[in-house]
């Protein structure tokens, strides 16, 4: 098996890794949304200006995980690309 294989392989794995833990992440932080939701809908004593400040900030929260990913996804497709190239020159 020659480097350029043993590579690919390489980031793949890394990426199926990351992609799991990724959603695994985000299937808990999810929950923990879910929780937080309910106990600030059946919290009495907190303000609405508290809520909505939490509310912004579980949505800020949302928007730097989904750019994480996208960054990352963007990355791993660098690489691909440059194996692809790698490839493709080594055929001319």
């Amino acid at each position: 098996m020659d480097l350029k294989n043993i590579m690919k392989q390489t980031v793949d794995f890394q990426k199926a890794t990351f992609d799991n833990t990724f959603n695994a992440m985000t299937m808990l932080q999810e929950q923990a949304e879910k929780m937080s939701s309910m106990f600030l809908d059946q919290t009495t004593g907190l303000p609405e200006e508290g809520k909505k400040v939490i509310g912004e900030w579980i949505d800020t929260y949302k928007k730097g995980r989904e750019d994480f990913k996208k960054s990352v996804d963007e990355s791993f497709k660098k690489v691909e690309d440059f194996f692809a190239g790698v490839e493709k020159s080594k055929k001319k």
